[in-house]
């Protein structure tokens, strides 16, 4: 679009609008008017809100450095990175896996040893990845470098299980602390930002630390929920109850297929569907409505005949556990669910 030059130079007393436009002869092009925010047409006002902002004027991503170069670690440095955060450095115990992952970033950054931590630069904030057991004594070793910042710094950790106070020696330094989980598995950095999108987070921690980790959660297209500190093994333990251990039970459905004859190729091939049926249900159903199967109809003698099948102690005693627990969901006459819940005890049918 062409705009005559008294136009043009009332409009070019706003830098940035003057950066949009060039001038031939006495007319000025102004290649994208049509499609600026707001629709602004010819005569449209100009506010602060509908002038395109140079980059350098948007809010400035914070700077991090990871400590723990691990799948989640890295992953989240390939993310953060995607997103315009600034990686200042990344730790591992070994060099090697530092500079492993530091390769996969565009943007050069520090790469550390763990013995090396001395050597940190300063960062915005430092996301703690590592296992769940070396979370103290890094928290000491690291409230013991000192840093050339002006502000205070955050320490944020990953683990689901610890709460915040397990970097007390950070906050008592002056540091900001928290955590920052995310319910999901991680087993690869490939593709980090978009393995990370969607993902829900528990986030917890001092004011500072929260807002940050929110902001965190967001950029990289989560949702954050936060729990009451001291709830965080309980809620770490009902995360393990579906992933790791549904993984643990799956392998088990595996060993019984096994000693029907089936390779464990074949077996999964035949029980994924079957997962990620229940999956379905799951995401539109309440467990009791959910649930299908033989506990659903009260099949008394089914139970009985699995019980029998079971050579397994443990794999007998996990059948029992989760059959009573089915019994609690389904919606039976009360006398066919106590008759198979001796069966479930004793093994024995009426």
């Amino acid at each position: 679009m062409t705009l005559r030059a008294g136009v043009a130079d009332s409009l070019s007393l706003i830098p940035d609008a003057r950066s949009m436009m060039h001038r031939v002869g006495d007319l000025v092009v102004w290649p994208s008017i049509t499609s600026w925010p707001g629709g602004l047409g010819f005569f449209a006002p100009l506010t602060p809100s509908n002038i395109p902002m140079r980059d350098a004027k948007r809010k400035q991503k914070s700077e991090v450095s990871i400590i723990g170069a691990g799948r989640l670690g890295t992953t989240l440095a390939v993310a953060l990175a995607g997103r315009g955060y600034s990686i200042r450095s990344l730790v591992a115990r070994r060099l090697q896996s530092a500079r492993k992952a530091a390769s996969l970033l565009d943007a050069d950054a520090q790469v550390l040893a763990a013995k090396q931590l001395r050597s940190l630069v300063p960062a915005d904030v430092f996301l703690i990845t590592v296992p769940d057991d070396q979370i103290p004594d890094l928290a000491a070793a690291l409230s013991e470098v000192r840093f050339d910042a002006d502000r205070p710094l955050t320490a944020l950790h990953t683990s689901g299980a610890l709460a915040s106070d397990v970097l007390a020696p950070l906050r008592e330094k002056g540091w900001h602390t928290g955590s920052i989980h995310p319910l999901m598995s991680v087993s690869g950095t490939r593709d980090g930002e978009a393995s990370l999108r969607g993902a829900f987070w528990s986030v917890e921690g001092d004011r500072s630390a929260l807002r940050l980790g929110k902001e965190i959660v967001q950029d990289l297209g989560g949702k954050s929920f936060s729990i009451r500190s001291r709830d965080k093994p309980l809620y770490h333990a009902a995360a393990v109850m579906v992933s790791g251990n549904v993984t643990a039970l799956f392998d088990v459905a595996l060993e019984m297929l096994a000693d029907c004859g089936l390779d464990r190729k074949t077996a999964r091939s035949i029980l994924l569907p079957l997962i990620a049926s229940t999956v379905r249900n799951l995401e539109t159903k309440d467990p009791a409505q959910a649930l299908t199967g033989t506990f659903s109809r009260g099949d008394v003698a089914t139970v009985k005949r699995h019980l029998d099948a079971l050579k397994n102690n443990d794999v007998r005693d996990l059948y029992r556990i989760l059959g009573n627990r089915s019994l609690q969901l389904a919606d039976l006459d009360e006398g066919l669910a106590r008759r198979i819940r001796k069966v479930l005890l004793t093994g024995l049918q009426d």
